[in-house]
């Protein structure tokens, strides 16, 4: 089992930055792409970015490229989600989620294992 907890999140003015980190802990060994999610009021949940183990592929939402930025550091089992810019449109949870093997076009159902969530609310 791997457990997930996420941090970092907050209220922020529209144009404003947060940074999300997600840390492991459990069964780290092995590669486990890591990727970021959000549900907004109403919505499903959609995918934002995503990292494989190595962290040499990314994935982005059209929505966030250009403003988001994920990363990892696997010597402190721990994924980041750099958000600059933000949006009130970007206003959500935000969840981190871990999945064995290779990184593809990420989606929910692919993921394994879900932090418990983190609000991000962005004021206009």
């Amino acid at each position: 089992q791997v457990q997930l907890v996420e941090s970092g999140g907050g209220l922020v003015q529209a144009g404003g930055s947060l940074r999300l980190p997600c840390a492991a802990s459990g069964r780290t060994r092995g590669s486990a792409a890591m990727g970021w999610f959000r549900t907004a009021p109403g919505k499903e949940r959609e995918v934002v970015a995503a990292i494989s183990w190595n962290g040499g592929n990314t994935y982005y939402a059209d929505s966030v490229k250009g403003r988001f930025t994920i990363s990892r550091v696997n010597a402190k089992n721990t994924a980041y989600l750099q958000m600059n810019s933000l949006k009130p449109e970007d206003t959500a949870v935000y969840y981190c989620a871990a999945k064995w093997g290779v990184l593809g076009i990420p989606t929910a159902t692919q993921y394994d294992y879900w932090g418990q969530g983190t609000q991000v609310t962005v004021s206009s």
